[in-house]
């Protein structure tokens, strides 16, 4: 019988002879691979260390200029990408919002503004670059030229497809005001052979009414007069459509693409519902048209408007955004949210409120942000993914509030949290950027036609194509 010293010796001896043998028996090119792994990582570390050592004070300053001079740049940043001047800071707090598949990102982690005296004289400034917008402005009115695919009075849509002879009107007259301001404008040429984008002229808001289309055959509509320029003109063919757009303000604009994929993914959309979130409008290739409701008459003087309300809405309770808002601030006495019909005259609600809320409603664009500057009141935005109008050239931060819906319940605190300084600088900027909001016939320089126009100027190719007489 062995007794259980013995047996706990010999499981010691056998567990140390196994070990030696497992080590023994490693493949040498194994042990070579661990010693040439710590070689490298020692060598980087060690090489890293004295490379910042000695470069890290040089390349700092070039670096912190190389991300101020990309900042000045016309190129709108998300909301929540924080330029750093030190470089490594940049890298680790660097940070991307992307429109599609994402859920809604709360501000509420974010930095007051009021706290920062640098961010409020930067977001002063009304362009992301003054000078040059001012320049590009310029060329574009020298050079910029648009053809105007041709239909006669006769044709059988010539209300779809010629402007309207009457003052437009209602909440889609942007549609219809740029068609009819563009035929008379100088950008127009007859020569194609010089044109540096070709526009088709159909109207959705007009096709919606026509009893012979109707909204059921808008897409078939669309995709036969596609068809029909493809076989009539050599233009489309040349880049695949890439230097065609159209303009449509009614949503449904959007959806009569589905027959004409080639517009849809390659053209240029000027259209209202510039949801970026959506499928169908591809931001930068797109561009978003505002929804303005036509006045006459020249803005309010508003020296004697008095603003005792901190933030008003009114309008139809048509989405989950606006449920969510008439939910949670129905019955309070600094934000009022109206549904249904007004008491008081619509103007004057807006002319006695500091802001005024703009809440996605069936899109994530209505007439109220044109209505909030006519009037002077701050807009406030509450539609997420909402590629805003003129947002290449206009700084949105300098004259106007952006809160996420995530928010709407600490949309008071958000409001509150803005000083009587950096009020007093987006009610100024208010009334400077209300100029380019407003439609006019004929045009007046910077008004919203002309801004349309900077933005489809922007999207023109830089490519050059010789048109020969073959229609292949």
């Amino acid at each position: 019988m062995v007794c259980p010293s013995s047996l706990n010796q010999y499981s010691h001896l056998h567990v140390a002879a196994s070990f030696r043998n497992f080590f023994f028996f490693i493949p040498t090119t194994l042990a070579l691979l661990f010693l040439t792994s710590l070689s490298i990582l020692f060598y980087v570390y060690t090489t890293s260390i004295i490379f910042i050592n000695h470069h890290q004070h040089h390349h700092l300053q070039s670096t912190s200029q190389y991300f101020t001079s990309l900042s000045s740049l016309p190129v709108l940043l998300s909301p929540t990408t924080t330029l750093h001047n030190n470089a490594s800071e940049f890298t680790k707090f660097q940070t991307f919002q992307l429109g599609h598949g994402l859920p809604p990102q709360s501000q509420r982690g974010l930095p007051s503004q009021s706290n920062s005296t640098r961010k409020l004289e930067k977001n002063n400034n009304l362009f992301h670059d003054r000078d040059l917008f001012l320049e590009d402005y310029k060329e574009m009115n020298r050079s910029f030229k648009i053809y105007v695919y041709p239909h006669r009075e006769d044709d059988p849509f010539a209300n779809v497809l010629l402007p309207m002879k009457h003052e437009p009107g209602g909440n889609y007259a942007s549609e219809s005001y740029f068609k009819k301001v563009l035929m008379k404008s100088h950008f127009i040429t007859n020569d194609p052979t010089e044109a540096d984008l070709f526009f088709m002229p159909f109207s959705i808001a007009s096709l919606r009414h026509d009893p012979r289309v109707g909204v059921e055959g808008i897409q078939d509509f669309i995709r036969d007069y596609v068809q029909n320029i493809v076989h009539k003109y050599p233009y489309w063919n040349r880049t695949g459509g890439a230097d065609h757009f159209y303009v449509a303000c009614h949503s449904i604009g959007r959806s009569a693409m589905e027959k004409a994929p080639d517009v849809k993914f390659n053209a240029i959309q000027v259209v209202c519902s510039s949801s970026y979130f959506l499928t169908g409008y591809i931001a930068h290739k797109d561009t978003c048209l505002p929804q303005i409701w036509p006045r006459k008459q020249n803005p309010p003087n508003l020296v004697s408007s008095n603003r005792k309300k901190l933030a008003f809405f009114a309008g139809g309770v048509n989405s989950p955004v606006r449920i969510k808002l008439l939910e949670t601030w129905k019955n309070d006495s600094e934000i009022f949210v109206h549904h249904g019909r007004l008491k008081t005259p619509y103007a004057d609600e807006l002319l006695g409120s500091k802001f005024c809320l703009h809440v996605k409603g069936f899109e994530v664009n209505t007439a109220r942000i044109g209505d909030s500057l006519y009037y002077g009141c701050v807009p406030v935005i509450i539609a997420n993914y909402y590629d805003l109008p003129f947002a290449d050239v206009l700084n949105w931060k300098s004259f106007s509030v952006v809160v996420t819906t995530l928010d709407i319940p600490l949309l008071k605190k958000i409001l509150k949290g803005i000083s009587s300084d950096e009020y007093l600088m987006l009610q100024r900027n208010v009334l400077k950027v209300r100029k380019h909001f407003q439609w006019h016939s004929p045009p007046i320089d910077f008004d919203a036609f002309y801004m349309v126009v900077y933005e489809l100027w922007l999207r023109r190719s830089s490519i050059i194509i010789s048109l020969g007489d073959s229609r292949d």
